[in-house]
């Protein structure tokens, strides 16, 4: 309990929204709704989101965290994390006959959709991001022989690119218009 300059006393009340995005929403959403469904355990590719509060409490009710698809027992439910994955760990799932649950962000989709696009037409793409960031790994995953993944300014002068006229950039979706403006500027000068 606060007071205010008058010296009358203020409740402070806080919003019950969690404050994640729609996607890490949803994903919390699946994890919650597998659990109900099918009972613990139940096995998600890497934290749904970074928040250890959320983690614990998810962690309390019988979600299993692991960072290798390879680590989840064969038939087991599993979850992919809003971060979304590579098409080689889809295939690993698969092979270890997983009952997958696919909480990838809509808009890592979206990015993922954009970089085999990229690819199809032979383009070198810059995925601007954070270099082992897990949705990094899973973009990059999409078109390896055609991503170079730039986190800094001075990344975008070192790159080795084969055709100039042949590039697109896509983004890290955690980071905001700012986090990415400066090496924007920088791929366009170049």
């Amino acid at each position: 309990m606060n007071t205010n300059s008058a010296g009358a006393q203020l409740n402070l009340v806080l919003a019950s929204p969690r404050g994640f995005c729609a996607g890490v929403d949803r994903a919390i959403t699946i994890v919650e709704k597998a659990l109900e469904m099918y009972g613990a355990p139940i096995y998600v590719q890497h934290e749904i989101v970074h928040n250890k509060h959320v983690v614990q409490r998810l962690r309390n009710e019988g979600a299993v965290f692991v960072e290798n698809i390879d680590e989840i027992p064969e038939g087991s439910h599993a979850i992919f994390s809003a971060h979304g994955v590579s098409p080689e760990v889809r295939k690993r799932a698969d092979k270890r006959k997983l009952q997958v649950l696919d909480a990838t962000c809509p808009l890592v989709t979206k990015v993922h959709r954009e970089a085999q696009l990229y690819a199809q037409k032979e383009h070198t793409i810059i995925l601007i991001g954070h270099h082992n960031h897990v949705e990094v790994k899973g973009t990059v995953g999409e078109a390896p022989e055609h991503i170079f993944v730039v986190g800094t300014v001075e990344e975008v002068s070192d790159l080795k690119i084969p055709d100039e006229k042949k590039v697109g950039y896509i983004t890290q979706t955690t980071l905001s218009l700012d986090d990415t403006a400066e090496i924007i500027t920088a791929l366009k000068e170049r």
